[in-house]
């Protein structure tokens, strides 16, 4: 087979590849980017509910997850957030403003592959799709060799940019994991992050109905992360903003607590109903509060005895009143597990940032191999900061290849 030559071999048609692609064309270098797939960006298709949170303008190295927080300093000053919006705003995408600094597109997350694809088309990167990569090996003068499904590739520059584990039926490999692998690189243990909790059958059984509830919280982990967003009750298990974000801080066999009223203090509340309707039952009193029927099950459950739910709020001793208020502001849940890859936004873990330069992105045991976006070990908080890391070190590699 003959052998195609390229100055630059992008491996992974996604985010982080395709803003490579781009930034490498722009320096008047040759690139080709492969992928498996039949279209290239899958994933942000399908993102923020097909409109794409691209950016988060409050982005900050504090944002992201690293064994190294250092790593991602330098990526992310050097192409930031407001310059991504500078890009969207040149092709004419239409955006709004969410919550915490989220951006999403109006219309459709194909906006953000559209500017994509034509930025590499400027650029001059070919993109080929439908190829499956078969070996790496490496040339001691003239740089790396892939074999695919296609063709052969020969390149100075050989990037990965495959990505990681998360929802296998848009294609996800192993791929880039095994290319640091085989190199010497060390790879970090990987787990599905921003990703649903699943629950023990016993609290499935208890929660059962309560699908679609949603409840606005503050979510903290064992070692001390706290997020203030929604929870949400689904037929599976635990979800909503404030889940997800604290999934990548949960390790098996840990509790999570819940402040159910984090912006109130129950003591104070009771105190005032007592005052002014010390008639009412405790019970009608809180599905004021919280949902009714959220409320009915921590009553079935004993969380609080349905004694104590029918009292009037003036019986109530402050022995119950403490323990009411312990069981709203510190509800404890043990999760069994989440549901894995197939629904996690992102893969926790990856190459260790360790093996490779935090300015280019380069392999440091093996000279002209990078590794840029989700297969790093790199993972941001919910809210636009993972595409945001994939713009960042796609671009910086891009300036250095």
């Amino acid at each position: 087979m003959a052998i195609t030559t390229t100055d630059v071999l992008i491996i992974g048609a996604g985010a982080a590849g395709l803003m490579c692609a781009a930034s490498a064309g722009y320096r008047g270098r040759s690139v080709t980017v492969i992928d498996m797939g039949k279209k290239p960006a899958r994933k942000i298709l399908i993102s923020g509910g097909g409109r794409c949170n691209f950016t988060n303008q409050g982005s900050t190295p504090n944002n992201f997850i690293c064994q190294n927080p250092h790593f991602v300093k330098s990526a992310l000053s050097r192409f930031t957030a407001d310059d991504f919006i500078e890009l969207v705003d040149r092709h004419g995408v239409n955006y709004h403003h969410k919550t915490l600094g989220q951006l999403f597109c109006d219309d459709s997350a194909q906006d953000i592959v559209d500017v994509l694809l034509t930025e590499c088309d400027w650029a001059g990167a070919a993109i080929e799709l439908r190829t499956e990569v078969l070996s790496v090996s490496k040339n001691a003068e003239q740089g790396y060799l892939v074999k695919t499904s296609g063709k052969d590739y020969q390149c100075q520059s050989l990037v990965i940019a495959s990505g990681g584990l998360t929802m296998p039926k848009l294609g996800a490999s192993p791929i880039g994991y095994k290319v640091a692998e085989q190199f010497g690189l060390d790879v970090l243990p990987t787990i599905a992050a921003l990703v649903p909790f699943t629950l023990h059958d016993h609290d499935k059984k208890r929660f059962d109905g309560l699908s679609g509830i949603s409840i606005d919280c503050h979510v903290t982990s064992e070692n001390g992360i706290t997020f203030r967003e929604n929870i949400l009750f689904t037929h599976r298990g635990l979800s909503g903003p404030a889940i997800l974000q604290i999934s990548s801080f949960w390790q098996a066999g840990q509790a999570v607590t819940i402040n159910l009223l984090p912006e109130q203090n129950l003591n104070d509340i009771i105190n005032n109903w007592r005052e002014q309707q010390p008639q009412k039952s405790l019970k009608n009193l809180l599905a004021t509060l919280l949902p009714k029927r959220f409320i009915e099950v921590l009553i079935n459950d004993g969380t609080f005895t349905a004694i104590v739910a029918d009292k009037a709020v003036n019986q109530l001793n402050h022995g119950e009143i403490d323990n009411l208020a312990e069981a709203l502001h510190a509800w404890k849940i043990k999760p069994n597990g989440t549901e894995g890859y197939r629904t996690a936004e992102v893969t926790l873990g990856g190459v260790n940032t360790d093996e490779i330069s935090s300015k280019t992105f380069e392999a440091k045991k093996s000279p002209g191999l990078y590794f840029i976006g989700e297969v790093v070990d790199v993972t941001g908080w919910l809210g636009g900061y993972n595409f945001q890391w994939c713009w960042s070190s796609g671009w910086a590699c891009g300036q250095a290849i």
